[in-house]
């Protein structure tokens, strides 16, 4: 039996990388991809790629009580408010929402809307809703209606965090984080800071103090954070680089033996000591991997952390959400080994 699968936002890339996704998944079915710009166009018209298994599939209008209709779980990819309210509506029908925007990540409301600058449409629904950084929070995750699928920086900089704070391994005051992503980062949009000649053979940073990712990793880890993003010329990836204190007990064997957490996880993956990953090692992969130096000298922690930001970052951690909600291997229709070249 196919479990019946919609997207509302379908036409950005996350809206894309699902799409793959769920055709090439054994027990989801694509029963509606909703676009309001796009509704009406066939699917292929707007990325040939998905010609050979889409036929003349349309866009159709972001219309909840339709869509409703023939959906057991939504995915919900709009702007920030306007995802929860719509999410809300496919809620109250009794369907299963992952939600791709803020909306629902957070566990503080008023620290939501104060970084994002919008006001919660739907707040009784955030108190139910799980956040889903899936290797961490699965056993809530199963029982949830509401998802709240992590930012693509957030994913890339909890987990290799996360088992060393639980095991006070690391002082959570002063944490860097130093991260660079691709361009498919900023969505797929028109301008001039994206295009081309603007971004190939350079690197910048953006959103110096002001990213609206570092609130989430803060409450998150319930440390304080400095987040610098850059933009990388490339289209897809991110690499973190992350620095912070060691606690008087910390060794590489503390930090190993924090790290088996992870032991038999397939998507969050613990190198070791002295093995740094790469982009080219985990783009076109559900993967997050990561390694670590030790400086002695200034008694810190030097963490590389890498993903994919459109898959692990995004579309494919909502799919192995949605594995987890309906019970099906976690690892089910997802990339496990990189593109490499």
């Amino acid at each position: 039996m196919k479990i019946r699968a919609a997207i509302v936002g379908a036409n950005g890339y996350t809206g894309f990388e699902l799409i793959k996704l769920l055709y090439n998944h054994p027990h989801f079915t694509l029963t509606a991809a909703a676009s309001r710009s796009f509704a009406g166009t066939r699917l292929r018209d707007v990325y040939p790629a998905l010609s050979f298994v889409c036929g003349n599939d349309v866009f159709v209008p972001p219309d909840a009580d339709e869509i409703a209709k023939k959906a057991d779980v939504v995915f919900t990819a709009l702007p920030h408010a306007a995802s929860a309210a719509i999410g809300g509506t496919f809620h109250d029908k009794g369907i299963k929402v992952i939600d791709l925007s803020a909306d629902f990540r957070y566990t503080d409301i008023n620290l939501y809307e104060t970084t994002y600058g919008v006001t919660h449409p739907r707040p009784e629904l955030n108190r139910r809703a799980v956040y889903g950084l899936c290797e961490i929070f699965r056993a809530h995750i199963a029982k949830a209606d509401i998802v709240g699928n992590p930012g693509c920086y957030t994913t890339c900089s909890i987990l290799p965090l996360y088992p060393l704070l639980q095991a006070g391994l690391l002082s959570p005051h002063g944490i860097i984080v130093d991260a660079a992503s691709g361009i498919t980062g900023a969505g797929r949009k028109e301008s001039v800071d994206y295009n081309f000649c603007e971004t190939d053979e350079n690197y910048k940073a953006y959103g110096v103090t002001t990213h609206r990712h570092t609130t989430e990793i803060e409450e998150k880890l319930h440390a304080t954070v400095t987040f610098t993003p850059h933009l990388l010329p490339v289209k897809r990836g991110i690499l973190a680089t992350i620095y912070a204190d060691l606690a008087p007990q910390a060794t590489a064997a503390a930090i190993d033996k924090a790290y088996g957490m992870y032991a038999d996880e397939k998507f969050a993956v613990p190198l070791g000591e002295g093995v740094l990953p790469e982009l080219k090692w985990v783009a076109g992969s559900n993967v997050c991997a990561f390694g670590y130096k030790i400086d002695h000298k200034s008694n810190r922690i030097i963490i590389v952390s890498a993903i994919d930001n459109l898959i692990k970052g995004a579309s494919g951690q909502a799919v192995q959400n949605a594995n987890i909600l309906f019970g099906l291997p976690e690892t089910e229709g997802l990339p496990a080994i990189g593109n490499h070249l």
